[in-house]
């Protein structure tokens, strides 16, 4: 009977379905990024100096007022290509950790590489000011310490996905404790810019640090893209990776090297953002399911709608001031990611 109803069905009907199921979430794709255009424009139009958003997009073009250009230009525009860059970047970031080592909780801040940035990023602060080039190279230093503490125990001794994020944990512990230490013997000055400087902020980069960001973040979305079949193939387990000639330790060791480059730049340059490279490649998955041919792209413009949707929020919540997107994105990530848990056991 089976076979009968199997030997029914029209030739290149599942090719069809198949197109079909592809094009709709193409469809889904484009709709995200016309919504992160338009919260763009609307967090560019939006603020202290109101802005209509017929000048904004003249001001994009170049043929806006001179008032109206150094505002989109100078302070606006920069802070929100900073936003999308960051949320890409970190959401593409937690999406290869969490295919790497197969585990949901994977992200830069659980397996401290954020931490290790962070604290690398204070003691170059305290050492040697605000160097951009210092500030960069230690925060790359302390998140590439970081994951091959990490490798190193998930290769030495075999640890699981679950004892790899309780090692991430206490890593992350271990740096926060020592940025702390830091903190105790700066002096007032430097305790006030380290202390600003952990509180996550898209409105302190400037062009040439978005510039740095995208080239990294850009780099990261061309492996993850390249190797979207390997990453495919490790869903379904090592061995059956391996099985398809898939090197695992190559492009585990590779792949984490990538994320530190793109976690260790932003948190040089904006600080801690936590939970974006955590939920964004969840709520991805709850969108399109585990097929890395759609689900990067899908992570990467959910993790720019939602940190820029974020820095929106705390901008215009306070009016004349701002909160930090640090501190928004923890009030808005951990809802949205225990509401997953609950909906995933369900």
């Amino acid at each position: 009977m089976i076979v009968d109803k199997a030997m029914d069905i029209e030739p290149g009907r599942i090719t069809e379905q198949y197109i079909e199921h592809f094009s709709r979430k193409v469809i889904y794709l484009v709709l995200l990024l016309i919504l992160t255009f338009v919260v763009a424009l609307y967090a560019m139009a939006h603020g202290p100096y109101e802005i209509a958003v017929m000048d904004v997009l003249r001001a994009l073009t170049g043929n806006a007022e001179h008032a109206t250009m150094i505002v989109i230009t100078k302070i606006r525009m920069p802070r929100v290509v900073s936003a999308i860059i960051a949320g890409w970047g970190l959401s593409i970031s937690g999406l290869c950790i969490q295919s790497l080592l197969k585990n949901p909780l994977g992200s830069p801040s659980t397996l401290g590489i954020s931490q290790g940035a962070a604290f690398g990023a204070a003691s170059a602060i305290v050492l040697f000011g605000t160097q951009v080039l210092s500030l960069t190279a230690f925060a790359f230093g302390g998140a590439i310490i970081s994951i091959l503490i990490i490798l190193g125990l998930a290769g030495l001794k075999r640890l699981s996905a679950e004892a790899i994020i309780l090692a991430g944990v206490a890593l992350a512990s271990l740096f926060t404790s020592a940025t702390v230490l830091i903190q105790y013997f700066a002096t007032d000055i430097e305790l006030a810019m380290v202390v600003f400087w952990t509180f996550g902020d898209v409105a302190r980069s400037n062009w040439s640090e978005v510039a740095m960001m995208t080239g990294a973040t850009l780099m990261a979305m061309l492996y993850l893209v390249v190797l979207r079949w390997d990453f495919n193939a490790l869903a379904s387990g090592e061995e059956t990776a391996m099985g398809l000639g898939v090197n695992v330790q190559r492009i585990r060791f590779s792949g984490m090297l990538v994320v530190s480059l793109v976690a260790a730049l932003v948190t040089a340059f904006l600080g801690v953002i936590a939970f974006v490279g955590l939920i964004s490649p969840h709520i991805a998955r709850r969108m399109v399911g585990d097929d890395h041919r759609m689900l990067i792209p899908f992570s990467a413009t959910v993790g720019a709608l939602l940190l820029l949707t974020a820095d929106t929020l705390g901008r215009l919540a306070m009016g004349s001031g701002s909160l930090p997107v640090g501190v928004v994105t923890s009030f808005l990530g951990a809802p949205i990611f225990i509401y997953l848990l609950i909906r995933g056991y369900q």
